[in-house]
């Protein structure tokens, strides 16, 4: 089976500073793939090479076929391939609406009122709080609207860098929940964590960074069942 996302050698970075080291991974259409891996390790430098952001100094990035190793990030949005970005990087000044209707600029504009209307099912929230500037609302919220506004762009696969940093012991079970039903209702996940436990419950596969390489790959219960993975990766 082809993979959505298949990423093959990716060396990158930013600056002269070089932070990926030869990165394989793939996810599967229907999955929610983990990276793991402690601050420094290179997850959010892989997304944003990913995503276009960082340039790719070498390796190949493929989605759904498209070879996007080199493209524009806005080729990238174009594409499917969607992230929300760690620290939620909502617009503080606009309002929640103003926020969600910029999710679909490039993509997905002329459904934007349909969407809208599913954003609004998924967190109802929102909706209650459409007028309101986004920078006055809470981290829980913010990070609901910050995952909305990636919603608005029809992800074929989307890219969730710490979507539970900040956030209280219930949000974070609240927001775990939220992740799995996505992927149930067909959506496909790669999620970037540091939330190791929860990240491993409703993961079908996972992948540990460590200094910019891949050291693990494989299933949540090979990862947990290995004393030494655990101890040498996840700190469990």
């Amino acid at each position: 089976m082809t993979a959505l996302l298949d990423i093959r050698g990716l060396r990158g970075g930013y600056g002269q500073v070089e932070v990926l080291r030869g990165v394989d991974l793939t996810v599967q259409a229907g999955e929610i793939v983990a990276l793991l891996g402690s601050n420094g390790a290179g997850k959010s430098t892989l997304n944003n090479v990913i995503c276009g952001i960082y340039p790719t100094w070498a390796g190949t990035v493929q989605f759904d076929g498209q070879d996007l190793s080199r493209a524009h990030y806005r080729e990238v949005v174009k594409a499917g391939l969607i992230q929300v970005p760690e620290g939620r990087k909502v617009f503080p000044n606009l309002t929640v609406l103003e926020n969600l209707e910029l999710g679909s600029f490039t993509r997905a504009r002329e459904r934007r009122a349909a969407n809208l209307e599913k954003v609004f099912v998924i967190f109802p929230r929102l909706e209650e709080r459409l007028p309101q500037l986004a920078g006055t609302m809470s981290g829980g919220e913010q990070q609901m609207l910050a995952i909305g506004r990636g919603l608005m762009a029809e992800p074929r696969l989307l890219i969730l860098d710490e979507p539970s940093l900040g956030l209280s012991p219930l949000l974070v079970e609240e927001m775990f929940g939220l992740i799995r039903r996505l992927r149930d209702g067909g959506l496909t996940v790669l999620l970037v964590e540091q939330n190791v436990g929860q990240s491993l419950e409703i993961a079908d596969r996972a992948y540990v960074l460590e200094n910019g390489s891949v050291r693990f790959s494989g299933l949540p219960a090979d990862l947990l069942g290995s004393d030494e993975l655990r101890r040498a990766y996840l700190g469990l």
